[in-house]
């Protein structure tokens, strides 16, 4: 697996948390959190991130889908994958580009260093362990 990954990330331009933030501020990147939602009720969320389920992310941002977000706005469109430590958000990102968003990657050590950056977190939810 640890070699697929790495093949998997010479397909990807990657990018950092602080990169990630800067784009995300100035609309030129989508961040989509495909974290799981026991890990968003006890980390909480990147503001602005678009939350999507790892199994239903290929059917929300294909452009073409009929199942597709309203940010799914055409194949250019740069999504930034957020997993939480880095390692399935690679994966995400390639099969995004598998389906032609060929600007698809995905966050360089995930939410973790998203955090770990000091980068803007809402609260967890109140109601997590």
């Amino acid at each position: 697996m640890d070699a697929h990954l790495e093949r998997v990330r010479e397909t990807l331009d990657r990018i950092d948390p602080l990169a990630a933030h800067a784009a995300a501020e100035a609309g030129e990147a989508l961040l989509v959190d495909i974290r799981y939602a026991a890990l968003r009720e006890r980390d909480g969320l990147i503001p602005g991130a678009l939350v999507v389920e790892r199994n239903e992310l290929e059917w929300r941002l294909d452009p073409q889908g009929s199942h597709r977000l309203p940010e799914a706005t055409g194949h250019d469109v740069h999504v930034v994958v957020v997993c939480n430590e880095g390692y399935a958000s690679s994966l995400a990102a390639a099969s995004l580009q598998q389906l032609g968003l060929y600007r698809a990657t995905d966050l360089t050590g995930g939410f973790q260093a998203w955090r770990a950056a000091g980068l803007p977190v809402t609260a967890p939810s109140p109601n997590s362990p």
